[in-house]
């Protein structure tokens, strides 16, 4: 999930539409809510956020002090304008990347991927071959392959298997996972959905592989573990 940080409603509801159209979930804050829930959010739903994009709010330096108090989510700072100073003073704040607008959200996702890539390089990470160099996860909205094949998947199954493999020999609870794919930080998990959709996942990966990578435990979670 991602959080679009902007004062400006309809602004920040394109870029939210854009996410969406990707397979992404996002939700639009203004810079005081974001404050707010970060301040009283549970670990689960920190943990969810794959990226910031912080557009128009009066003071970012602060905010990203905020969001790193918490989380080491990058945050990509959209710029009106093109300002030597300005990007400068954004990247001394701790942003990790400045663009300028116009720019379409599949390069927001791109540019977030290859900071998390950045910050974990020399830890292997997910997207990855499983044990056995035939499925492969990507993370820029490509269904997964089998023995390089695609396995057509519905959106809300792909992004679930993706946020899994990208965690990859971790345990995700479907509060997590309900949150990561809907992007819903003030709704109750609903299980019942989370469950559905990997259920019907897992069916498919045992079909193609003739095994389950994703090992589940009662009353914990989902690990991916290829």
């Amino acid at each position: 999930m991602y959080i679009v940080v902007d004062e400006r409603q309809s602004v920040a509801d394109q870029y939210v539409a854009g996410f969406g159209a990707e397979g992404a979930s996002a939700r639009f804050v203004t810079a005081d809510s974001m404050r707010i829930w970060l301040g009283s959010a549970a670990r689960r739903d920190v943990e969810a956020i794959e990226g910031f994009l912080i557009g128009d709010c009066s003071d970012r330096a602060s905010c990203t002090v905020a969001i790193r108090a918490l989380t080491q989510a990058p945050i990509i700072a959209l710029n009106e304008t093109r300002s030597l100073e300005q990007t400068l003073a954004l990247f001394t704040a701790g942003i990790d990347d400045v663009v300028r607008k116009p720019v379409h959200v599949r390069e927001i996702i791109a540019r977030a991927s290859a900071i998390r890539r950045r910050m974990n390089r020399g830890v292997e990470t997910a997207p990855a071959p499983d044990r056995e160099g035939r499925l492969k996860v990507f993370a820029d909205g490509r269904d997964p392959e089998i023995d390089g094949e695609s396995l057509i998947l519905p959106r809300r199954e792909r992004h679930i298997l993706e946020y899994l493999a990208r965690n990859r020999g971790r345990q995700i609870t479907k509060g997590q996972i309900f949150t990561a794919v809907y992007g819903d930080l003030d709704t109750d998990c609903e299980e019942s959905v989370v469950e559905g959709h990997i259920s019907k996942l897992r069916k498919k990966l045992r079909m193609r592989l003739g095994y389950d990578p994703i090992e589940a435990k009662r009353m914990a979670g989902y690990t991916f573990v290829g």
